[in-house]
């Protein structure tokens, strides 16, 4: 079946505006997807009609608005085929990551533990870890990456040792486009007796995503990149782990019993869902995941790479572009520097033309310093991404040369 981009693009109604009187070329989808009309009917239609809380009430607004909430739960189960008792609802991968950290490390990690995660991963695969390793005595061990090749498991092999507890990294890098051999990376968590934890953030965008088969404890990922809203993110993870797990937040909807002095929880994953949840916001994450189902994510994926092919030819043949990230398997996303401009300059300047580009570190620091880079500018495609839109970053592009004189 061909690939009706045209169709896909009509879905989206941000594309057609125009920034500062230019057709908008949006290439920071990595940063955050567009959103097609089914999602934002679905937001619009829920807030309007069918808005109550969930879990607590009798009446028919709230039964419909749990029926949409736990529908939503099922989709996206079915989506990366596990249980539904396995999909933890937070307010982002950000969440998820620290709800881990602070419920499964805390509870397991010992002073003289090691953490394995890798240069390349974005600050919110760190941070936690750092917080945790700070707290508990334990130590942080990174991978290095080299941008211009495959990522090789036995790095990570390499590093192991009798004190390894958890092995955390990205499904693809955010700013190489380098896709980590999750499957691999997984296996030698689990011979090691340490649980593997996947930043799916880019991954989940851009083809197939099987927990069962890459064989990962936890996987996360953020609703607003995979074409839904912000507020919502996914933690998949095995229930014999969440099980095990103390809550992270305390509150309502995640309790069995309350007493004044002690309290039994829930079970997962509800346990980990205090409070009022992102009602709205999970079931418009559910008619995104219909909407890239119906769309086929595999054919998207395949017409993303496609694009990003395309894009590096154009800006490989700009004299002073420099890409950051040449990894043969590479997907979603092209960074690169310019001799002439700082990437600030050029995200300003190309934004004029109506460009749409991200600029600065993409929240990854330790990958940037690693190779003596201060920034980057960043392109990064979807679904309705297009071989014009990196025709227009070519020409705008040429515009900052001319800009600066060179």
């Amino acid at each position: 079946m061909q690939y009706d981009l045209e169709k896909i693009k009509a879905q989206f109604p941000v594309l057609n505006r125009k920034i500062w009187d230019k057709p908008l070329i949006y290439l920071d989808s990595a940063a955050s997807m567009q959103k097609p009309q089914k999602v934002l009917d679905a937001i619009n239609n829920n807030y309007s009609f069918s808005y109550s809380n969930v879990h607590r009430g009798l009446h028919k607004l709230s039964e419909e608005a749990t029926s949409n909430y736990e529908g939503a739960r099922l989709k996206i189960s079915k989506f990366i085929n596990c249980s539904e008792k396995e999909i933890v609802f937070t307010s982002g991968a950000t969440a998820a990551i620290n709800l881990v950290a602070y419920s499964w490390g805390l509870k397991n990690i010992s002073a003289g533990d090691e953490i394995i995660i890798t240069i390349a991963e974005h600050h919110a695969n760190i941070v936690p870890w750092q917080l945790i390793a700070q707290q508990k005595g334990a130590k942080i061990i990174a991978a290095q990456v080299n941008p211009e090749e495959d990522f090789d498991a036995e790095i990570i092999k390499k590093l192991v040792t009798d004190k390894t507890k958890i092995i955390a990294f990205p499904h693809v890098s955010n700013v190489l486009g380098t896709v980590f051999p999750v499957k691999e990376l997984c296996k030698i968590a689990k011979e090691c007796g340490a649980i593997s934890v996947v930043d799916g953030c880019q991954g989940i965008i851009h083809g197939t995503v099987d927990v069962k088969k890459l064989g990962c404890d936890f996987y996360c990922f953020s609703g607003h990149k995979l074409y839904g809203p912000t507020g919502i993110g996914v933690l998949y993870g095995k229930y014999e782990i969440l099980e095990e797990m103390p809550p992270f937040l305390g509150g309502g909807d995640m309790i069995d019993i309350v007493k004044i002095n002690q309290s039994t929880y829930a079970d997962p994953p509800l346990r980990f869902e205090a409070g009022t949840p992102p009602i709205v916001e999970a079931i418009a994450l559910g008619e995104a995941i219909d909407w890239v189902v119906e769309t086929d994510i595999d054919r998207i994926g395949k017409h993303e790479k496609n694009v990003i092919s395309y894009g590096m030819s154009i800006l490989t043949s700009i004299q002073g572009v420099n890409i950051f990230g040449t990894a043969p398997n590479k997907t979603g996303v092209i960074s690169f520097t310019m001799d002439c401009a700082h990437s600030h300059d050029i995200a300003t300047i190309i934004d004029r033309e109506g460009v749409a580009v991200r600029a600065g570190h993409h929240c990854a620091q330790p990958l940037m310093d690693a190779f003596n880079l201060v920034s980057t500018t960043r392109a990064s495609v979807g679904a309705y991404s297009s071989n014009q839109d990196f025709d227009k970053l070519g020409e705008a592009l040429t515009k900052v040369k001319k800009i600066f004189g060179v």
